[in-house]
């Protein structure tokens, strides 16, 4: 008797978290005797790991899922999208051979085996994922053991997480889920209540992933600010990041997804003075009209919003900010775009995201009266996008004669390309290094600022790397 075909290609769409999930999914393939193929179109099966956060993301994900089938390949749907809509998704996409949930993670070669044997498999049944834990915080340790939490795995002896690069940067998961009530989004539904990793395993994996070369790491989750509350340790993130900035081999660490409520004093401080981590603030402000905010179920608003980036500031005066912004919300006024004008006028932010708002199904919002049009949600994005653009060049040009320590992560015929201690990775901008010949990656550099390209540094290289 033959044996089924083997090979699996992982094509991930969406956020960092994703990322890190999928290297979750080749760690378990692997090991259940799958062979990683890169290029889809030698693979038997394709695996897209999907996003389901707004409809763009939606659509993307849905093309990649025609596009691979339409290679004669087998095609399955994980992720965000197959996890909120299931059975569902299944039965509009008849091209995907099997769309599987987070329940199926842990035997995912065994469900890849039924799929390459021409065995039907049952499509997910979507769930309201924050009803399978407990509503008090605390009592989630104990009852997280029996939830498909995806990212969480490490076993004491290894790691059933594979990584699909040699990138000098790599994602490393604090938690999953959320707790917040925000009225535009719908990631608690799918991705459940938060639930944070013991320190023990993220510090085990940091150790492991500084082994496999990595020398930054991103640690990512819904809610970065909310690290310990399920642990019964409000400051178990101030605790952690000096631990993991001590491990072995790694030169950078950087935080991402900073909820502004929730950014105490203390780890505000740790943030912007501890040896080794970034001085980023990776900050959800949303908006900055109070009325908006408070229909968003958000606080804060221009004034706390500049009060709190003047007090890290004082602490790092070169740190970098980011923030993602929505525009179009129910009930937003033109006055309430102007305020957001004067606040991202005055913020000296590095990166800007405007994302236009859309229902999303299950959030509160898509009752919500006051609707507006797409065309003027449309004009608004472009308005607002347009500023972010200036505000975040004359940013870069303000860096110029300032001096950054850059990871390099590129060097190829078109130059030599990393990144400051300001610039998160993907979305933030880079540091092109001219003068950089002989210059490798994965090695650090003291660099010298001398111009900017839009949000880019342009910098010459000072010393030797390390």
């Amino acid at each position: 008797m033959s044996q089924p075909p083997r090979s699996v290609a992982l094509v991930t769409l969406g956020c960092a978290r994703n990322e890190v999930d999928s290297e979750e999914l080749a760690g378990r393939l692997g090991a259940g005797g799958w062979s990683l193929i890169e290029d889809a179109d030698d693979a038997d099966v394709v695996v897209v790991n999907t996003c389901g956060f707004i409809d763009s993301a939606k659509k993307d994900s849905i093309d990649t899922l025609l596009a691979a089938s339409e290679t004669g390949k087998k095609v399955v749907a994980v992720g965000c999208l197959a996890e909120r809509y299931g059975d569902q998704l299944a039965s509009s996409l008849p091209e995907a051979d099997a769309v599987l949930g987070f329940d199926s993670y842990a035997d995912i070669a065994a469900r890849l085996d039924d799929v390459a044997a021409g065995r039907p498999v049952a499509p997910h049944v979507p769930r309201d994922r924050r009803k399978l834990l407990p509503v008090s915080p605390v009592q989630r340790p104990a009852a997280a053991a029996d939830v498909a939490l995806p990212g969480h795995g490490w076993l004491p002896t290894g790691t059933v997480r594979n990584r699909l690069d040699d990138a000098p940067v790599a994602y490393l998961k604090l938690a999953s889920g959320c707790d917040r009530k925000c009225t535009f989004c719908a990631i608690p539904s799918f991705r459940g209540s938060f639930v944070s990793r013991p320190p023990e395993d993220v510090l085990r994996e940091a150790t492991w992933l500084a082994s496999t070369g990595a020398r930054e790491l991103v640690l990512v989750s819904e809610n970065s600010t909310s690290y310990g509350k399920d642990l019964g340790d409000l400051r178990a993130l101030e605790a952690l990041l000096p631990e993991l900035a001590a491990v072995d081999g790694i030169d950078r660490i950087r935080v991402s997804y900073l909820q502004p409520a929730e950014l105490r004093p203390d780890l505000l401080r740790v943030l912007a003075t501890t040896p080794g981590v970034a001085p980023y603030f990776d900050l959800s402000f949303q908006h900055a009209s109070p009325t908006v905010l408070r229909r968003m179920k958000r606080f804060g608003g221009t004034e706390p919003f500049l009060e709190l980036l003047a007090r890290a500031r004082a602490l790092a005066p070169d740190l970098g900010a980011r923030s993602n912004v929505i525009v179009g919300f129910p009930g937003e006024t033109e006055a309430d775009v102007e305020e957001l004008e004067k606040f991202l006028s005055l913020a000296e932010l590095d990166a800007i995201g405007v994302f236009g708002y859309s229902d999303e199904e299950g959030t509160d919002a898509v009752d919500f009266d006051g609707k507006i049009d797409e065309d003027v949600i449309a004009e608004r994005v472009e308005q607002i996008s347009s500023l972010a653009h200036e505000l975040v060049s004359q940013r870069a040009e303000d860096r110029i004669g300032s001096r950054v320590d850059v990871l390099v992560e590129e060097v190829d015929e078109d130059g030599v390309f990393g990144r400051g201690a300001h610039q998160g990775p993907d979305v933030d901008g880079v540091v092109r290094l001219v003068g950089g010949d002989g210059l490798e990656r994965g090695r650090m550099i003291s660099a010298f600022v001398v111009d900017s390209e839009g949000v880019d540094l342009v910098a010459e290289p000072v010393g030797e790397p390390w």
